[in-house]
């Protein structure tokens, strides 16, 4: 079938994309699901700095390449034996997990090493490619289209009161942020939790702390704009990086950014723990004393998709959303239509932004 999607066809183009147009919003050829696959329309899609980090070269990925991996839809076909059906909204995630290898047993704490691997290839899991004219995808998503064939082991199902913009920023956002804060903050009663960094992934982190009783969270970000939404979403303070003095039991990193890290390092308390998610360029190095490690009894975790099985806490967040407790829509900024693509990458590059959606 004929698809209408945005290709990534030109690394490291200079700003404003806008100007520079990296990624092209054009027609390709879709192929029918294969067994154990799904097509599914897209309802929205969430630009997130990970697909920004594929157009700057931060993350080096294979090009051409349908980007987009934060996204939900409706299926609308099954390739053979599946137990979704035409009709079920789902919830893409954006790192499938064979649910076989040695990665797969550790409960979240490791990537999946086959989806690993087929990401970095730009194919599906299986290693298929159902995109025309050599384009591959994104994460085995490429949800900056109206459909996207994605292997079943890349979807969560979720129930039809979950509207597509919530739905779809529980994939990344909410996965990644909040997974950080219930698997490896586990937050308690009593605890100072602080967020470094207040994008998309920061404020979902946040608004996850915020959920718990009895739990002080510090937002901190270099941006006043941020700081103000991250007061009127709960924050019960705020502080730029130079006016931070404090410490937590938890600090998260939510920025991709060396010196970020070194700031989450520095606030966070004896016997604490610093947890990182962001994803800063291959070459970054941080600067740090090993001897504050141990003789402070201190730890520092990365935590990749939020240390999350998605199949166990995607439908943990929708019971959260459910009761109130994580307002996930107001992380949108702004909604966009995919023609409007890199206009949104600009508005992301320059901070402006929490989450733009595409809704289609």
């Amino acid at each position: 079938m004929r698809i209408r999607g945005a290709v990534l066809e030109t690394i490291g183009a200079s700003r404003p994309y806008a100007a520079s147009r990296p990624l092209s919003v054009t027609e390709l050829e879709l192929d029918d699901p294969g067994a154990g696959e799904l097509l599914v329309r897209i309802e929205a899609a969430g630009l997130c700095h990970s697909d920004l980090s594929v157009v700057d070269g931060n993350r080096v990925r294979p090009i051409p390449m349908l980007l987009g991996h934060e996204a939900a839809g409706v299926v609308e076909k099954v390739g053979g034996a599946s137990d979704l059906a035409p009709g079920q909204r789902v919830v893409m995630t954006f790192l499938p997990r064979c649910g076989e290898c040695s990665a797969c047993a550790t409960d979240g704490l490791a990537p999946c090493i086959p989806g690993s691997a087929a990401n970095g290839a730009g194919t599906l899991l299986t290693g298929a490619v159902r995109l025309g004219g050599g384009v591959l995808h994104h994460l085995g998503v490429s949800g900056f289209a109206t459909h996207a064939v994605v292997d079943r082991r890349s979807v969560v199902p979720v129930d039809a009161d979950v509207p597509p913009v919530v739905a779809s920023l529980l994939g990344c956002a909410v996965l990644t942020g909040g997974g950080a804060v219930l698997n490896a903050g586990e937050p308690k009663p009593g605890q100072t939790m602080a967020i470094v960094g207040m994008g998309g992934v920061g404020m979902a982190a946040m608004l996850t702390a915020l959920a718990h009783d009895g739990v002080r969270v510090i937002a901190v970000d270099r941006l006043p704009d941020k700081l103000a939404l991250a007061r009127e979403l709960g924050a019960h303070e705020t502080f730029t990086p130079e006016q931070a003095d404090f410490t937590a039991q938890v600090v998260i990193e939510a920025v991709g950014h060396a010196g970020a890290l070194e700031t989450a390092i520095g606030l966070t308390a004896p016997g604490g723990r610093t947890i990182t998610v962001g994803l800063p360029p291959p070459d970054a190095r941080i600067s740090l004393s090993p001897l504050s490690l141990v003789a402070e009894g201190r730890t520092l975790i990365g935590s990749y998709l939020g240390s999350a099985v998605p199949a166990r806490d995607i439908p943990r967040f929708v019971e959260m959303w459910r009761a109130g407790r994580l307002p996930v829509e107001k992380l949108v900024s702004s909604t966009i239509a995919l023609d409007e693509i890199n206009t949104g990458m600009d508005e992301l590059a320059d901070g402006r932004a929490v989450r733009q959606i595409i809704e289609f």
